[in-house]
């Protein structure tokens, strides 16, 4: 039996298992079997090189977005009307048939477009190249749902289910410890005993800061799930009538016009412009450093790395002009949080001789005892 069959099969089991106190050890030992199921489905078969036919691209730029959403949805009519990129667009399905890059120039900086080649209900399971488009959308800063706004909800729950992946660090020895700072209603020491046992973990920690459920904690062992940014992009507004349109406008992290699309974007996906300003001269505004808390961080130090990794162990302070400055300019230190549009002058440690030099001089080359100088000739008169 395949890996697929057994899903389902548990699939079935637990549809017909009823939900009480009494199952609800079964069906979460159900639930760590069909999520290791699915991470073994999602991994490359064992003896493979790797050089498949794939269709990843090198990154550029400050940021990644990917077009996620079902064929002939409007992916890459969006493409083209954002970068000028043209990505072949006609009215049957499938027509584009791998990941097509552009490039946005907004506010300074530029942001890397990828059009990936609509996905289909099983995608996760690798139906229609889905592992190779879930796989791209993964090395993405942020997603952009394309929906048909006249299907958009039974397709928003499919692709969000489809684009689900899914966290856990083990001990050496020293058995299972289970803690939790709260009441917990969902699971209990038991459950969790008996979910480890189904991966084979017999030494770990547990510790539960919040009431999670099953799902959530076979999500922290599984150890691949990745939380992205999502924003629902609604196309073919015009098929649906005006009470739909201000349903679907008031639902959180939705699009509906062209308009508000790259400021939302913008705001997701959190860059931070600094501007650079050199000794005695006015600052360059025309090639800002963006930074991003999820790319490496936004403070003073993560700043000087970008520019050079050597720079840090340079800097003296740091003068910053802009919203995260008390007051103009404000000395900073490298753990200082940048923020959007800010001026940075970077202070160098001063290169000073040894010994340093006039009358600072620090110490001398002649020796230490006085009759071991030489003794100058004496004048003449």
């Amino acid at each position: 039996m395949g890996i697929i069959e057994k899903i389902k099969e548990i699939e079935a089991e637990m549809a017909r298992t009823q939900k009480n106190k009494a199952t609800e050890y079964h069906l979460g030992q159900l639930k760590a079997k069909i999520a290791k199921l699915r991470t073994q489905l999602l991994e490359p078969p064992k003896g493979s090189s790797g050089g498949g036919d794939g269709f990843e691209v090198t990154k550029f730029g400050h940021g990644r977005v990917a077009l996620i959403g079902f064929p002939s949805v409007g992916k890459s009519t969006l493409l083209t009307m954002l970068t000028g990129t043209q990505s072949e667009a006609a009215s049957y399905e499938f027509t584009t048939l791998t990941c097509i890059p552009g490039i946005i120039h907004y506010n300074d900086t530029k942001i890397q477009l990828l059009d990936l080649p609509g996905i289909i209900e099983g995608a996760s399971e690798g139906k229609g190249r889905g592992r190779q488009v879930i796989a791209v959308a993964k090395s993405s800063d942020i997603v952009l749902m394309v929906l048909d706004a006249s299907k958009s909800e039974g397709h928003r729950q499919i692709l969000t289910r489809e684009l689900e992946a899914i966290y856990f660090k083990k001990k050496k020895t020293g058995g299972i410890s289970f803690n939790s700072t709260l009441t917990l209603t969902h699971v209990d020491e038991k459950l969790c005993y008996q979910i480890l046992h189904e991966y084979k973990i017999h030494n770990a920690e547990v510790l539960f800061r919040e009431d999670a459920t099953v799902d959530d904690f076979i999500d922290v062992i599984e150890g691949n799930r990745k939380y992205m940014k999502c924003v629902y992009v609604y196309n073919k507004i015009d098929v649906i009538g005006i009470d739909d349109v201000d349903t679907l406008a008031r639902q959180p992290n939705s699009v509906l016009n062209f308009d508000r699309l790259l400021a939302k974007m913008w705001e997701e996906m959190g860059l931070v412009r600094v501007y650079t300003k050199p000794q005695g001269q006015q600052p360059d505004f025309t090639d800002p450093v963006v930074l991003s808390s999820d790319r490496g961080g936004c403070t003073v130090e993560d700043f000087c790395n970008h520019i050079h990794r050597n720079l840090v162990k340079d800097v003296k302070y740091v003068l910053v002009w802009g919203i995260s400055a008390r007051h103009y300019p404000q000395h900073c230190g490298l753990s200082h949080n940048l923020h959007d549009e800010d001026v940075v002058q970077i202070v160098k440690k001063k290169e000073t001789d040894e010994g340093g030099r006039g009358r600072f001089k620090s110490h001398s080359n002649a020796p230490a005892r006085i009759c071991d100088r030489e003794k100058k000739a004496p004048l003449k008169t």
